[in-house]
């Protein structure tokens, strides 16, 4: 869940809140007590909330109480009977507080629902009373016995939350796609639509559940129709989101979702936003990180208009949001059919490509970066490529993203300027099969950044990946130009077997005198 993703001292300060009312709402039987309406940085528990908000509530509700659980088995295997109790009488009071919340803002509680609450209501009593009695006796023999009891009891309680969730979570799920389906009004669909997203973001499970919903087909019946242009970015937005897991792609390819992509990207007047946001689902769908794409047959079928399109966007693009994902999606693309890089070659791509690097409001971050060096990386295969990169000064990009470094220090950026060095160099060691390119590489200086990677171990950030495609890199030029290199250099990462230079560099100690 991202509600997780924050900062540990908010969250701890969230979580204390809801412990506090709980404890609170414990002595006095339940009863709700008022709270102060302009207190920042507190969950509210109020039923004035729309779905999304008492959604998100019921959420943390539902993490806090599986914590609970989890926390209270780690306690019974130490025998501490007497904050298993404690445990086990918040728990209680937290399950009874989640349902009356829940029962507050859902306006039809189904029969099945109702009995799947009174089933954990009466598991969670029977729980706290079997952990009460263990609290008032010290008989050793009394305890064993009843730990197995107990342990049988927390498993129960375990799994009736877990269905209960799963079936509230459906629920809601159904009530959306429900409102999305048959409302007529603008207004509502598109609350619904982004209710439905903001239930995407909470992680694959819920995506699961909406798919198996129906949620994919509904939103495409939304893309289909002119009437919701406006919505489409929002849509397709929730569409890539669902996506993620198998099931949304299974249903994708049952409403010829590629087709009706290829239609929006090919379509020009549609806005730059619901271009960006097709591209944005292609790049899902496309991922090379998943494993069950190999059915998307379709998507072969329309490959050429959609990789034509995307490398339009990219050229047009107003924004580096916009290259990002229409870039994104081509180098998922390369990954995922190798027609992929002919067709680029066609298209000028590499040109296109390497003019956007030289905008730095367009390609503005690593992660752009990432997707034009995975495209050139890709592309490099092709004999035809050479002569592009020489012409498009593609050589003096591969020797700036050498350099790329992290300015903020944040771990997905730090990674994605580690991919963005090991891809420029597994580049240059491709292309660098070329005479004319390694003689420009040579040129402009690459042996010597080449050789600071492989030996200094903070320049790569410690990643073995970059000293690789560094050291194949620097023994491709090396053939080229063994004058280019220092005696220790070429003893050390040229001459000896990959794996012992390998070593040998990672062994290294960084002198800081």
């Amino acid at each position: 869940m991202h509600l997780i993703q924050v900062d540990s001292v908010q969250r701890w300060m969230e979580d204390l809140k809801l412990m506090t009312d709980c404890e609170s709402m414990c002595i006095l039987q339940s009863k709700p007590i008022s709270i102060e309406k302009d207190e920042q940085n507190e969950l509210i528990l109020s039923s004035q909330h729309s779905t999304c908000d008492n959604l998100q509530l019921l959420l943390k509700r539902a993490w806090i109480i599986s914590t609970e659980l989890t926390r209270i088995a780690q306690k019974l295997e130490k025998n501490r009977w007497q904050r298993v109790h404690s445990m086990t009488v918040r728990v209680n009071c937290h399950v009874r507080s989640m349902i009356n919340e829940y029962n507050m803002f859902t306006r039809n509680s189904s029969e099945e629902m109702q009995q799947f609450q009174n089933l954990l209501i009466d598991k969670c009593s029977e729980f706290t009373a079997f952990t009460e009695r263990c609290i008032q006796t010290e008989d050793e023999q009394i305890l064993k016995s009843m730990k197995s009891c107990i342990k049988e009891t927390l498993t129960t309680v375990a799994q009736y939350f877990g269905q209960l969730i799963e079936l509230v979570l459906t629920h809601e799920a159904q009530n959306l796609l429900r409102q999305i389906e048959l409302s007529d009004s603008m207004y509502i669909t598109e609350s619904a639509i982004g209710s439905l997203f903001s239930l995407t973001q909470e992680g694959a499970h819920l995506c699961r559940i909406i798919a198996k919903e129906g949620g994919v087909v509904a939103l495409f019946k939304i893309c289909r129709q002119d009437c919701f242009r406006c919505l489409y970015p929002q849509t397709l937005r929730t569409l890539a989101s669902i996506c993620c897991v198998e099931e949304g792609m299974h249903q994708l390819e049952k409403v010829d979702g590629i087709l009706c992509l290829a239609d929006i990207l090919t379509d020009s007047t549609h806005s730059e936003a619901t271009h960006a946001e097709a591209a944005a689902v292609i790049a899902q769908i496309t991922s090379p990180h998943l494993t069950f794409t190999q059915h998307l047959s379709s998507f072969l079928e329309n490959m050429e208009e959609i990789v034509t399109a995307l490398v339009k966007l990219c050229q047009e693009a107003s924004s580096g949001e916009v290259f990002l994902l229409a870039s994104a999606a081509l180098a998922n693309i390369t990954f995922f059919d190798t027609m992929a890089c002919e067709m680029l070659l066609q298209l000028n791509a590499m040109k296109i490509l390497l003019a956007a690097c030289t905008d730095k409001q367009i390609v503005d971050t690593p992660y752009s970066r990432d997707q034009v060096v995975t495209i050139l990386a890709n592309m490099s295969v092709l004999d035809q490529c050479a002569s592009e990169i020489i012409q498009g000064n593609g050589v003096q990009l591969l020797l700036e993203m050498l350099f790329e470094r992290s300015s903020s220090g944040n771990s997905a950026e730090v990674a994605a300027c580690e991919r963005v060095q090991q891809k420029s160099a597994v580049t240059l060691a491709r292309l660098s099969r070329d005479p004319e390119v390694a003689d420009a590489a040579i040129k402009l200086s690459c042996i010597p950044r080449l050789i600071k990677l492989c030996r200094s171990p903070t320049e790569r950030n410690n990643s073995d990946s970059v000293l690789v495609a560094c050291l194949v890199a620097l023994r491709r030029l090396a053939v080229m130009s063994p004058d280019g290199l220092e005696d220790s250099d070429f003893q050390q990462l040229v001459k000896p077997r990959l794996v012992d230079s390998f070593l040998l560099c990672t062994n290294m100690e960084e002198s800081f005198v």
